[in-house]
């Protein structure tokens, strides 16, 4: 295992030695094309190779895991309705077609890239729900908008609408744009009578999926709704109100942020719904509520907006300030001013405030107009660029481009602004590299309060997490359309806590204190366990699994029997083998409200995305779509209830947890090693 590796990686890269960094840091400098320092932080979780798979032990082959339930592919029905053909072909050019005679049909299979490169479904007419009759492929991205939008309207499929319409809430984004998905609605919205050869299509496309479905009757009612035609138009145009009430509903949060860009898609359908009122009395309800959602997203309340401008926002390891991070922890927005400090190659440093989204660009704006200011800078450097530079000492260019780059960065990762020449001049900040040795504040603190405040605070920053963003860590990186802020600021505090548990233990002289320090971190990963925290849970087990922590021979021999046995079991709901099955299991077995280990939610995401198709030409996998959305609903029902924990509010309890909020770690594996040998030799 090189000695650079982060317990995080080290717990994903178990398996399999395989999982390389893809545009990683290399010779001590990255590319500035290989991307930003998210993509690179990204791809640890990302990368497909075999550590995603397992081998059948029938054919001896690689077959994929679908989930880590189920050893079969999903079955999903296909929204595309009887009457269709599916004629899934492989890559050899064989294949075996099946007409729908009174079942679902199916859509394209989560099958291997070799198994399935191409599948298609052959109609003789779709109309996409009364589309003018224009025949689409069934499971395009924009007929699958249609297909939505006739379930909600109680045409068809009234069975598994909600699973339907929530899957397609979560996963669009993944094949149809939020502007196409907007532009969609508004012109099924403002879509009149298909005129009377329409209606007799409708009638004929509805009789010949009756015949086909077993005849099931009905037909009369059903034409004589066509023949009217009013109630069908106003049952469609229902639809798409309830459909876009679901989508700002789901999105409203990110929506807000986007201020006029997204205000605009509720204002057009406003004002198409204020013109059909005259024709269609029972839309009033509903153009009152869609009035309603003009104004919050308009307007997502004055004071709010004020009370967050006059907060400080602070990161992790970026500007702290201690009467801040006292405060709740409330979810970042990409609009959130916050303050940071820039650094120059001489180790002096800028403080400037900028928007969380803001590009690199705007950044490096800023630093030059506050070194022209500077006394310390006589000279204005020329073209400057932005590098994270690690404790470690790697480094990574970014790209004026990039946006959002305060929340990728690592644990002990600080930004410098330098012209191209001075990149290899580039050093770590001193109290990076140095140490001190010293006793832990922790000796001073109880185990149940310092637990207390870890669960509290992983609260806090795991319900900030939009549901949506995970989808985009996985499925879109750097190229999302919203940024998965608060979710990188999850996996930073995941790290953080690992790199604590090392260096407390490791800075500390005494080994009678250390035996008390490691004593103390078992009991504080049994209390995070107890109150179902599994993100602090897993990052104290693999912070004494270290192997600057796991080599320290005398310390551990110091350890009561009952802690070693505690921590063993310990080791085991931590262990990969099987697909994580321990840590599968422990969770199978816990309620709401509780917090899951993040990492490993993505890695499962992650394996879904890269072992089959999102598209097989045209066609949406959407079967893998409604896995993602289940997946998604799983986190959902992980904060279904509010956690809710007793803490006091007395000087010595307000010091414990501002000390847990702001853990002061070291990150640099190398250091971390050589503070271990320097503990306890080699030769000892």
């Amino acid at each position: 295992m090189p000695a650079g590796m982060k317990p995080l990686e080290k717990f994903l890269k178990k398996q399999t030695t395989a999982l390389t960094r893809d545009g990683g840091f290399v010779g001590g400098v990255a590319d500035k094309a290989t991307g930003t320092g998210a993509s690179r932080r990204r791809a640890s979780l990302s990368r497909v190779v075999p550590f995603f798979r397992e081998t059948s032990p029938e054919s001896g082959q690689a077959r994929e895991v679908f989930s880590p339930d189920s050893e079969d592919p999903p079955s999903w029905p296909s929204a595309t309705g009887p009457g269709l053909v599916s004629v899934p072909s492989s890559a050899n050019g064989s294949g075996s077609g099946s007409v729908s005679g009174g079942g679902d049909v199916r859509s394209p299979s989560l099958s291997s890239d070799e198994q399935s490169s191409e599948a298609s479904l052959i109609t003789e007419t779709q109309s996409g729900g009364g589309g003018g009759g224009t025949p689409l492929h069934p499971e395009t991205p924009d007929n699958l908008t249609l297909i939505m939008l006739d379930s909600v309207s109680g045409k068809r499929y009234g069975h598994c609408t909600e699973t339907l319409l929530d899957d397609f809430m979560l996963t669009h984004p993944i094949f149809l744009t939020a502007d196409r998905f907007q532009q969609v609605l508004l012109q099924q919205f403002a879509l009149e009578s298909e005129g009377k050869d329409g209606q007799e299509r409708g009638r004929e496309r509805e009789a010949e999926s009756e015949r086909r479905e077993g005849g099931r009757g009905g037909g009369g009612e059903r034409d004589g709704e066509m023949e009217g035609g009013g109630m069908d138009r106003a049952e469609r145009k229902q639809a798409v109100l309830n459909v876009a009430f679901r989508y700002l509903d789901t999105y409203r949060e990110l929506l807000q942020e986007e201020g006029e860009r997204s205000n605009s898609f509720p204002k057009e359908l406003y004002m198409c719904a204020v013109q059909e009122l005259s024709r269609y009395p029972e839309l009033v309800e509903d153009v009152l509520k869609l009035q309603r959602w003009t104004e919050i997203l308009h307007c997502p309340s004055e004071e709010e907006k004020e009370s967050r401008k006059k907060q400080v926002r602070p990161l992790f390891r970026h500007f702290r300030r201690i009467d801040a991070c006292l405060q709740p922890r409330e979810a970042f927005r990409g609009s959130d001013e916050i303050f940071c400090r820039v650094y120059t190659p001489d180790h002096s440093y800028v403080t400037i405030r900028s928007r969380l989204s803001c590009r690199v660009g705007e950044i490096l704006a800023l630093v030059r107009e506050k070194l022209q200011y500077s006394e310390d800078q006589p000279v204005l450097p020329g073209n400057l660029v932005l590098v994270a530079v690690t404790s470690a000492g790697e480094k990574a260019v970014f790209r004026p481009s990039d946006e959002a780059v305060f929340t990728t960065l690592g644990v002990n990762t600080h930004l410098f602004a330098c012209e191209a020449s001075e990149l290899e001049s580039l050093l770590p900040l001193p109290e990076e590299i140095h140490w001190t040795p010293g006793d832990s504040k922790l000796h001073d603190m109880s185990a149940e309060e310092v637990s207390n405040q870890l669960v509290v605070f992983d609260w806090e920053l795991f319900s900030c997490v939009h549901e949506v963003e995970f989808v985009c860590y996985v499925f879109h990186g750097e190229q999302s359309r919203w940024r998965p802020l608060n979710l990188e600021l999850v996996l930073q505090r995941c790290s953080e806590v690992q790199h604590w548990v090392a260096t407390e233990i490791l800075q500390c002289q005494s080994l009678p204190k250390r035996v008390q320090l490691l004593r103390k971190f078992i009991k504080i990963a049994a209390l995070c366990k107890q109150q179902q925290d599994l993100l602090s849970f897993l990052a104290v087990v693999l912070g004494l699994d270290n192997p600057a922590v796991s080599r320290l021979r005398l310390t551990w021999e110091g350890l009561p029997g009952k802690f070693r046995k505690q921590f063993q079991q310990f080791e085991s709901t931590a262990d990969p083998s099987r697909n994580h099955k321990s840590y599968r299991d422990l969770m199978t077995s816990l309620r709401p409200p509780l917090i899951p280990f993040t990492p490993l939610l993505l890695k499962d995401l992650t394996f879904l995305h890269e072992s089959c198709k999102t598209f097989h030409g045209e066609l949406v996998n959407f079967e893998k779509m409604h896995k993602v959305a289940e997946m998604v609903r799983t986190i959902r029902r992980y904060r279904s209830s509010q956690l809710a924990i007793d803490t006091e509010t007395s000087p010595s309890h307000l010091q414990t947890k501002a000390y847990v909020r702001q853990l002061q770690v070291i990150d640099n594996q190398n250091l971390l090693f050589d503070m271990s040998c320097k503990l306890e030799p080699k030769d000892t």
